[in-house]
């Protein structure tokens, strides 16, 4: 199979799957190698293919559908975390991604589609192995998420449960 067509088959696969497909099942279909799937993963996406890049794989991007918005939340353990995830979860939400400001490079920003407490629990695991790699480490536990709910009612909702549970940032 050329590369062309390879691609042609990530994006097929990835369109017709039902959750997130990691890159190496990816690779094991198409007989090639995990490295060779990101690379066209990567080449996809600069050429315009809408694929997130999830902490349990990759999916096409949903069309965006009801309110999106932005929360500014602070955290410094994992049960915060998993704390904060669970609360926009249950709220409806969807933890679309992470953001933090640095000095050097501005906005970082790392999808994270937590859509439920399966995939919080999941994301909190990877985080734990890896603490360091956290964004929110640059920045005190201070960060942003894009949240994607029904509409701007269920947002609010969101926010006022984060505001219950101590996990918005609010600078005194």
């Amino acid at each position: 199979m050329d590369a062309a067509s390879r691609r042609q088959a990530i994006l097929e696969k990835l369109s017709k799957a039902s959750g997130p497909v990691s890159a190496g099942a990816l690779a094991g279909e198409l007989g090639v190698s995990r490295q060779i799937v990101v690379g066209d993963v990567a080449l996809l996406r600069a050429s315009g293919a809408q694929i997130d890049a999830t902490p349990r794989g990759y999916r096409m991007q949903p069309a965006a559908a009801g309110y999106t918005g932005l929360v500014a939340c602070v955290h410094n353990t994992a049960e915060e975390m998993r704390r904060e995830l669970y609360t926009v979860a249950d709220q409806g939400g969807t933890v679309v991604d992470v953001m933090v400001e640095n000095a050097l490079y501005g906005e970082i920003r790392a999808n994270l589609n937590v859509a439920s407490r399966y995939d919080a629990d999941a994301f909190v695991k990877q985080a734990e192995a890896a603490p360091d790699s956290l964004l929110s480490r640059m920045t005190g536990g201070v960060h942003l998420h894009t949240i994607r709910c029904a509409n701007q009612e269920a947002f609010r909702r969101i926010e006022a449960a984060l505001d219950a549970a101590g996990l918005l940032y609010r600078k005194e």
